[in-house]
């Protein structure tokens, strides 16, 4: 279990590359998030919901039926915990920000990994630290690998966001859109640059980046 937890984390921890650049991409995040508010409209967290790809998942299955004297299950349990924990100590790959300001993230405390249609898939709650009022409110998320080794884009179908990569849970009157990341061209040449076993300096991956917009002005 060790050398999976080792790989994982690795993983988990250096992050992405745009197939627009045609650089190197190591894998690809498919990502849907639920923005949970109460009645008042007061936004807690997000409910994330992250889909690795075919390729990745796969190998992560064989390995963990490798393991001896251990379910797929209590495997997939150990690998969400490293995974979380993994993720802490990069403040869950999330930046958020209300009109403007960046929020304090909170810790995980829930979370799963499952299979689930062949792909492994990792779901979380990222709370705010402290909740905030949306009503009169823009609030902005992007989660992004800064070194840009593993693509995170909205779920897609068509090439464009599906309805439901990005929903809002409690207050109705906001307006939701996912926009598209749009690179300066210097910064497109970095990353198509880079060998296919390397990642970016910290920050490449915030250009290559959508972003997720709750608009409730």
């Amino acid at each position: 279990m060790r050398g999976l937890t080792v790989a994982l984390v690795l993983a988990m921890s250096t992050f992405i590359v745009s197939p627009e650049a045609q650089a190197h991409p190591h894998g690809w995040i498919d990502l849907s998030v639920r923005v949970i508010t109460d009645d008042q409209g007061v936004v807690s967290g997000l409910h994330q919901t992250w889909r690795m790809d075919p390729f990745y998942s796969l190998v992560v299955f064989e390995e963990l039926q490798q393991v001896e004297n251990a379910s797929l299950e209590e495997g997939l349990d150990q690998l969400g915990k490293e995974i979380r924990d993994n993720l802490a100590t990069e403040h869950y790959l999330t930046e958020v920000s209300i009109n403007g300001e960046p929020q304090a993230l909170g810790e995980v405390s829930e979370y799963t990994a499952m299979e689930r249609d062949g792909r492994l898939t990792f779901m979380f709650i990222l709370p705010l630290a402290t909740p905030q009022p949306l009503a009169g409110s823009q609030l902005n998320y992007q989660v992004f690998d800064p070194t840009y080794y593993i693509e995170v884009v909205h779920e897609e179908e068509d090439g464009q966001p599906r309805d439901d990569a990005l929903i809002l849970h409690g207050e109705p009157a906001c307006e939701l859109s996912i926009l598209p990341a749009d690179p300066d061209p210097e910064v497109v040449m970095q990353a198509a640059l880079l060998d296919k076993d390397e990642s970016g300096e910290p920050g490449l991956g915030r250009y290559f980046t959508e972003t997720g917009q709750v608009d409730c002005r």
